[in-house]
């Protein structure tokens, strides 16, 4: 709370063209006593106050310089995200009145959490406040279903501060435990070889999470094309398919067929899709025929291994399928069906028929 009181006093004074002589004069006080109230020095009785504002003709807020807050939930809320946008420590004085205000509201105690870790880093007190109200966030939970974050995020955000504190056997234990879809392989792969030293175990949560998280990005890159397809932004799919593309060779080795041929072979029928949609019918045909190659080439011998997958220690045998067919034929067949571009189905079959 600012109080700009002092400087109030000298701005109303100065207004009127009094000097502070006077000033004490009317308020029958000292005029040191008025130099003392404008230099910050001392502040005036509250009936003093009350006269001085009735005599300047404001309300005493004004005189005060007292400006009254938004205090709803969800202002403060705004609030404090804003204090924490721009690293401001008020966010600390702020999270302390929500808590008290709304103890009991999940957003008000996870955010405040996040402000105790956020400005706690190298202080132990604060960390160990941000742990207790991630707990008790999650003793919140169930009484609020629509939530925005879920346990998972929650006990990620605990380990983390047992990280901070460099307890990290703490931390790879609660990851461990909440790790059974694999969603915590890159943080506990990150965590044993950067905190714990010991990489051949970091190793193995290492390759799961690249592999996951590469199917994952083409995913992404595919759906992002759909998208700039219906905005007929062709360019931008051009430029995401492109780098994509530049992704996958640089994760495997160009001379084995395994999984990630197949990846190929949709990201190569996307390009052509676009290519034809830009009107480089040229382009497409060259591109429709790099993909049939690998077509034959994969369908020769299916190998679903994901082996050749660069900086990965991949388990012998480890595999992977996808949905859209057993073969690299079906799939493109299926593929095409789903983008439904006629002009590209007519020149796939040109390609086959060479």
């Amino acid at each position: 709370m600012k109080i700009t009181l002092s400087e109030n006093i000298r701005t109303f004074r100065k207004q009127r063209h009094l000097t502070q002589e006077q000033l004490a004069e009317i308020l029958n006080v000292t005029t040191g006593a008025v130099y003392k109230w404008e230099s910050g020095m001392s502040i005036p009785d509250i009936t003093l106050i009350v006269e001085m504002a009735d005599f300047f003709d404001v309300s005493v807020d004004t005189l005060l310089g007292y400006e009254m807050k938004d205090n709803s939930l969800y202002a403060t809320l705004e609030r404090i995200r804003e204090y924490m946008r721009n690293a401001n420590p008020e966010a600390v004085t702020e999270a302390e009145k929500a808590l008290k205000k709304y103890p009991n509201s999940l957003d008000v105690v996870h955010i405040c959490a996040d402000v105790y870790f956020l400005f706690g880093r190298s202080n132990r007190e604060m960390l160990l406040k941000a742990k207790e109200l991630l707990e008790r966030t999650l003793r919140l939970l169930p009484q609020t279903p629509d939530a925005n974050y879920g346990e998972k995020t929650l006990y990620s955000e605990i380990a983390y501060i047992h990280i901070a504190l460099k307890e990290y056997e703490k931390a790879l234990e609660i990851m461990k435990r909440h790790n059974q879809d694999g969603s915590f392989n890159d943080e506990i792969g990150s965590l044993l070889a950067s905190y714990m030293n010991k990489p051949e175990e970091a190793e193995h949560y290492l390759t799961s999470a690249l592999i996951s998280g590469v199917i994952s990005t083409f995913d992404v890159i595919v759906s992002y094309v759909m998208v700039f397809d219906h905005r007929k932004d062709y360019q931008a799919a051009q430029d995401i398919l492109d780098w994509g593309e530049q992704l996958l060779w640089g994760l495997k080795n160009e001379e084995q067929k395994d999984f990630f041929s197949k990846v190929n072979i949709y990201m190569l029928i996307e390009k052509a899709h676009i290519q034809l949609r830009m009107g480089r019918i040229d382009e497409a045909y060259d591109t429709l025929s790099k993909a049939h190659q690998i077509v034959l080439n994969f369908d020769e011998s299916p190998d679903y291994r994901i082996g050749s997958t660069r900086f990965a220690a991949i388990p012998e045998g480890a595999y992977l399928f996808d949905i859209m067919g057993l073969t690299a034929r079906e799939s493109v067949e299926n593929e095409m069906q789903q983008l439904n571009n006629s002009e590209l189905l007519t020149m796939w079959q040109e390609v086959n028929n060479e």
